[in-house]
């Protein structure tokens, strides 16, 4: 199976470090936060990876270049415009060659074992859809995820401040079937004018009956979203989250 991380974005809400860097290159004790990824992708087995890039795509291919370093084999797809994680994804299709692919969001951390336990349910469960979800006091800046009896039953994109009615978010850590390319062709662009991949799960477990298993998270779990420049800051400066990826 490959795996397909996100990592084209400017990265907006991270200035003024991504005036210089791509969002999922800005370093972290001595190392690019995509590096930390890759590390747990690896971790999980995956060894043939495809990262989706456009702004500052030169950092990352002349770091990372063929992935040999790492012993694994990467290839690059360039996304010339921010027209959405769904787009992203769709760029993808002819390098999948399999039924199934891994995607993340290339600024979105979690623990190694938690990619891991994606994937074996994957192998174990036959499952074809899997998303992870994180517990949040309110997911308005997220995707807010309704389940019932361990599959999600609904997803809301950026749903009001305090209005959601869900606990659960959206962590960016998906293993889909390749039916979601058919699906992300139809669905409707999303407010932001944008193909969205939690709009294309919405649409499939509506119209398809889509079976997504939802795995949560441990309430204490560390979760990295750098895409806030708030926790980069905190986490930047203070090294004890490391321990907390294996």
């Amino acid at each position: 199976m490959k795996a397909i991380i996100l990592c084209a974005g400017r990265g907006t809400r991270l200035k003024p470090y991504t005036d210089t860097y791509q969002k999922a290159m800005i370093p972290l004790f001595g190392k690019p936060l995509l590096e930390y990824i890759i590390n747990g992708l690896i971790f999980a087995g995956f060894e043939n990876i495809i990262l989706v890039v456009g702004y500052l795509k030169e950092q990352v291919k002349n770091y990372f270049k063929n992935g040999s370093k790492w012993g694994i084999k990467i290839e690059y797809v360039t996304q010339k415009k921010a027209n959405g994680t769904g787009a992203a994804a769709l760029l993808c299709e002819d390098l999948i060659t399999n039924n199934h692919f891994f995607l993340t969001w290339g600024d979105i951390l979690v623990p190694y074992n938690m990619y891991k336990r994606i994937y074996e349910t994957y192998l174990n469960n036959n499952q074809h859809f899997i998303l992870l979800a994180n517990y949040t006091d309110d997911p308005h800046k997220g995707g807010a995820i309704f389940s019932k009896d361990g599959y999600c039953v609904d997803i809301i994109e950026k749903p009001a401040h305090g209005k959601s009615g869900s606990n659960l978010n959206n962590c960016g850590v998906f293993i889909f079937h390749r039916e979601i390319f058919e699906v992300l062709r139809k669905v409707k662009l999303s407010n932001r004018n944008e193909i969205e991949l939690t709009g294309s799960i919405k649409l499939g477990i509506q119209d398809k009956r889509w079976k997504v298993r939802v795995i949560k998270m441990k309430k204490d779990q560390f979760r990295g979203d750098f895409g806030n420049i708030e926790v980069y800051e905190q986490l930047r400066k203070d090294a004890r989250w490391l321990k907390k990826l294996n």
